[in-house]
């Protein structure tokens, strides 16, 4: 089953006054292109974060985030009151002992240092991780899932295209037997006008024998079918198959670059054109399969 590489999804976790963010986005490339913005207290998870992604993702050109957005209230900067309370007390007895008065002591403690500091480091628990961790496979989840109704869509184009490489393949063949007869008469007609000109009408019909046997494309007919249905049997094969459906599709391309050059008849040389051209839209598309 046909993935595509193009895909998005986000999760939303909250936690203990906290929304974690998870947003995960991707589009295709050869191989894992993985690009990472990680709020600073989850980026001692990197390592674990980018193996979640490429367990499931494979290949793409990957842009992840998380970011943490907390409750107002948690933003304020707490008050060190016991040493607002030992600055006063020196103060105070400052002021009594030279006589000071009409002092605005809170606007004079607040500005003493550390007083407003906030001094405790943020440490990401366990708890708190699992809530995390588990927003990230969600996140990655919902991408993946992108990637499944996009592939749908492929397969479906795909088929379609395929479909009518092989329709157009079997109209060549009326043409295919018509311009042996065209060969055979276009050649005598030509001897016929040149009537000093003698020949062995054996040896003729060797050398005809050889030139239409050159121009036959009943090999070429044959592996393109193959292709056609090998490519069939790749879509409904298991995800991760784009790079094989795109070999495919170049060999196909030779098959029918092949006929065309034998195609010595406007009728067939214009469906090989048509043939081209369908492959061609499939080779677009199949850039974006995983």
């Amino acid at each position: 089953m046909i993935q595509s590489m193009t895909g998005y999804g986000k999760s939303l976790v909250v936690y203990k006054g906290k929304k974690i963010n998870i947003e995960i986005k991707s589009l295709n490339s050869k191989q894992l292109d993985l690009m990472t913005r990680i709020a600073p207290l989850y980026r001692e998870k990197e390592m674990e974060i980018r193996q979640l992604i490429a367990e499931k993702l494979l290949r793409g050109k990957v842009d992840f985030s998380i970011w943490i957005e907390k409750d107002e209230s948690t933003l304020a900067t707490p008050v060190n009151t016991a040493l607002m309370q030992n600055y006063f007390d020196q103060l105070k007895g400052f002021a009594q002992q030279n006589q000071l008065e009409g002092i605005d002591w809170i606007q004079a403690l607040i500005r003493m240092p550390d007083v407003l500091t906030k001094t405790e480091v943020e440490v990401l628990d366990d708890e708190e991780w699992a809530a995390a961790r588990q927003g990230v496979c969600e996140a990655i989840q919902h991408l993946v899932d992108f990637r499944v109704q996009e592939g749908a869509a492929l397969e479906k184009k795909f088929a379609e295209k395929i479909d009518n490489i092989e329709q157009l393949l079997a109209s060549i063949e009326p043409y295919e037997k018509s311009r042996v007869e065209k060969i055979r008469s276009r050649i005598v007609d030509g001897l016929k006008q040149i009537p000093e000109a003698e020949y062995d009408k054996n040896r003729l019909e060797q050398e005809l024998i050889y030139y239409i046997e050159k121009l036959d494309i009943s090999e070429e007919k044959q592996r393109l079918t193959n292709h056609l249905n090998y490519f069939r049997e790749t879509m409904a094969d298991q995800a991760g198959q784009g790079k094989k459906l795109g070999f495919i599709a170049q060999e196909m391309g030779r098959e029918i670059n092949t006929t065309g050059s034998k195609s010595n008849q406007a009728e067939m040389q214009n469906i090989v054109v048509k043939m081209k051209d369908e492959l061609e839209q499939i080779k677009e598309q199949v850039l974006n399969a995983l």
